[in-house]
């Protein structure tokens, strides 16, 4: 019973991270019906931006905040350039634009850092606490404090202030939070920045969680996270958080157990499965489209 504790644990550590990177899906598709499939590599972008703050002898919390920081110009910059020409084009083109923003920042880390692995240098004190049998490692109490204090904070954001009823406003009619003088564009603009911030500290908790740093290190968290988004609903926040944390415990739970081979393939075996059984997600609601 207590091995079975241990792997809910650790899936919620893990889980909390995709939470966060599935936030920012869910934020981009309630706004634009757009999954931003760059969003795995801001992530990267943000990874590698801690680490060089760390490296700089800057301690963990202003590395999370100027990874942030970079992080949401970022996104901004992605949006003006790579989506917003072709909002009003076909839903293809927008998804091949994604895929080639994506690829853009991959190889582009690449040319610059080259392909190696880096490992983060030591920011937090790496101690053990032991709970009836359940070990909590210091690493956990950042994951879990980082995400709930970021969650809040968007929560407030998006229910306690002008920007987020604006943000909901395009969410629901973008034709008609124009009418009532809301600027659509940088309500776009602030969306993308938000959920590029949250991406950037996953990437640099998923630095100090697998003490590695690689361009291609957003992929496959990238793709995990678009599978919590849609578990729980894909343009529902709190869904998103449900979904990551779902995600998180099954897979540490296959992992525990003697199936870590098969811990990607069960996370695609749930997108197929709730796709199949229940589009809408776990917490999401079906939207009828008049004709």
């Amino acid at each position: 019973m207590q091995e079975f504790f241990q792997q809910l644990l650790n899936g919620l550590s893990l889980g909390s991270i995709y939470a966060l990177i599935a936030v920012g899906y869910t934020m981009v598709y309630g706004i634009i019906q757009l999954i931003n499939f760059a969003h795995g590599d801001v992530l990267m972008v943000g990874a590698y931006v801690g680490l060089g703050m760390a490296l700089a002898g800057f301690g963990l919390v202003p590395s999370i905040l100027v990874a942030m920081l970079v992080c949401a110009v970022l996104g901004v910059v992605l949006e003006r350039v790579a989506y917003r020409p072709l909002r009003n084009a076909s839903r293809l083109a927008a998804l091949t634009s994604a895929i080639g923003a994506s690829l853009f920042l991959e190889y582009g880390m690449m040319a610059v850092f080259s392909p190696r692995t880096r490992s983060y240098p030591v920011l937090l004190p790496d101690k053990i606490y032991n709970f009836y049998g359940i070990r909590i490692a210091t690493k956990d109490f950042l994951i879990l404090g980082t995400t709930l204090v970021l969650v809040v904070f968007l929560q407030y954001i998006v229910y306690r202030t002008k920007t987020g009823k604006a943000m909901r406003a395009v969410s629901f009619d973008k034709d008609a939070a124009r009418l009532m003088g809301i600027n659509v564009d940088s309500t776009i603009a602030v969306t993308f920045a938000l959920g590029s911030a949250l991406a950037a500290a996953a990437g640099v908790l998923i630095g100090i969680y697998f003490n590695a740093v690689y361009p291609l290190m957003g992929l496959m968290p990238g793709l995990k996270a678009f599978v919590a988004a849609v578990l729980g609903g894909i343009g529902n926040i709190p869904g998103a958080m449900v979904g990551g944390i779902l995600l998180g415990m099954t897979e540490a739970l296959v992992s525990g157990y003697g199936g870590s081979m098969f811990r990607d393939a069960v996370a695609f075996a749930i997108l197929i499965l709730i796709l199949l059984v229940k589009p809408t997600g776990l917490l999401g609601t079906r939207v009828e489209e008049k004709v």
